[in-house]
């Protein structure tokens, strides 16, 4: 056999379509009419064997502007962070990787536990009582609190700030659209939510304010005065966080979140091309009953032994649908049990480190940046990420740092019109101070 993933033989091929009663697999298509089949032949390579194959694949794969060779200061909602390489050895073994839901508790002991490791961690981090067993990624779960939101109060309008990711504020629009639910974005002053703004747009059919922490811009919004505002009437306060800075900031269950969501891929999974990731949903407890998505409990058999079990599900295909809190039918446990790896392998004083790298070399590559005549258009406290103005395009300086083994910044003017020639900068703890210096340096000699 020629492929290691193709193992059928010519035996194999005839027995079972002497099974199924036909002669040949030209057979197989007699319904469909002779006008509308293709007579020639697909404009497809020849089939090759598998070591040609694997030759051919690891030359196109070497052309990719990868993590492991490059350095990157791209992060705009996926970051180039330490893994752990325990993670990998952890989500490796089959019984992870290859279960599905863990329906039967006294055969899937492992992956809940390893489920209700998980939501305890993130109860940890964003200072919330109550977290569900993950979400696709922090997009999905941003729109699905809103939607819980528009559900407990009843009303339907939802406030968002502009400085919550692009792409989130997207999800939310489409999920808003079938909702008959109106999205008004409210805008920033200072790359941060404007305040006064806020106030202004607040009346009895908001639903909720939805605001990111550090926002898309890297700055960290002033959760308490956002919140006095928004709890003002029935509405409820939304945040969507960086778990990993929420090792060195506040958690905003602190400054009084009633929904905390976020992605959890900072720790221990892959930037991948952008996903997959994994959602984290975490609330107080009065909303407990609306969480989208399943929740793991923990309990005691009747020898009185530790377990672990699903408890709240509250999914349509369980209940009547109209009586559903979502319809999001699964969770990302496999990415999950990858963050609750390297969160315990970090453990509370490594999180706290990193976090703190992020902010110290954030923060050096700024003044190497200001001290090299750009300007960095924002002030205030910011956590790993800035907003650069590099006086050019920032598609052809991304494409001139590509050259030099360099992944540059996010182009803002694609999703802000008025950031044209603004790049986003991400600094993690992986970037090195000649890696950073050699970032400046390039950006600056197109200017010269």
């Amino acid at each position: 056999m020629k492929h290691r993933y193709l193992p059928m033989t010519e035996q194999d091929k005839n027995e079972m379509l002497q099974a199924i009663g036909v002669s040949s697999v030209d057979e197989l298509f007699n319904d469909i009419p002779e006008s509308v089949r293709y007579k020639g032949e697909l404009a497809i390579k020849k089939a090759k064997s598998e070591s040609e194959l694997m030759k051919e694949l690891s030359r196109m794969a070497a052309k990719n502007a990868d993590l492991k060779s490059y350095a990157s200061f791209l992060g705009a909602g996926v970051y180039d962070h330490y893994m752990p390489v325990i993670v990998d050895h952890v989500i490796s073994r089959s019984e992870f990787y290859t279960a599905y839901t863990p329906y039967q508790p006294e055969i899937s002991q492992g992956e809940l536990q390893a489920i209700f490791e998980f939501q305890t961690m993130i109860c940890e981090l964003t200072g919330m009582e109550v977290a569900n067993s993950s979400m696709y990624d922090g997009g999905t779960a941003l729109a699905e609190a809103a939607m819980l939101a528009t559900g407990h109060t009843r009303n339907k309008k939802v406030l968002v700030s502009s400085s919550v990711h692009p792409e989130s504020r997207a999800v939310l629009e489409t999920y808003a659209k079938g909702q008959y639910i109106e999205v008004v974005e409210v805008p920033t002053k200072n790359g941060v939510t404007d305040v006064d703004a806020l106030t202004s747009l607040m009346d009895e059919n908001v639903a909720c304010v939805v605001v990111q922490y550090p926002n898309f811009f890297g700055q960290i919004e002033p959760l308490k005065e956002i919140e006095e505002v928004a709890h003002t009437g029935k509405s409820l306060f939304v945040v969507s966080s960086n778990p990993l800075a929420l090792g060195a900031l506040t958690p905003p269950g602190k400054l009084g979140a009633d929904i905390v969501v976020g992605d959890a891929q900072p720790f221990g999974i892959p930037a991948a091309f952008g996903g997959p990731h994994c959602g984290f949903f975490a609330v107080s407890t009065k909303l407990m009953r609306k969480v989208p998505g399943r929740l793991v409990g923990q309990t005691v058999d009747e020898d009185g032994k530790r377990g672990f079990v699903l408890t709240l599900q509250a999914r349509e295909q369980h209940i009547r649908r109209d009586k559903a809190t979502s319809n999001i039918c699964s969770n990302q446990a496999l990415n999950a049990l990858a963050a609750s790896v390297a969160m315990t392998a970090l453990g509370k004083k490594g999180v706290k480190e990193i976090a703190t790298m992020n902010i110290q070399k954030a923060h050096y590559a700024k003044n190497q940046f200001t001290v090299n005549g750009f300007e960095v258009v924002y002030e205030g406290p910011f956590f790993n990420e800035f907003v650069v103005k590099v006086g050019k395009s920032v598609k052809d300086a991304n494409a001139k740092l590509g050259e030099k083994g360099i992944i540059g910044g996010y182009d803002l003017g694609r999703d802000y019109p008025e950031l044209e020639g603004h790049m986003l900068v991400a600094v993690t703890e992986l970037r090195t101070k000649d890696e950073i210096d050699t970032l400046v340096k390039e950006l600056g000699d197109g200017n010269e």
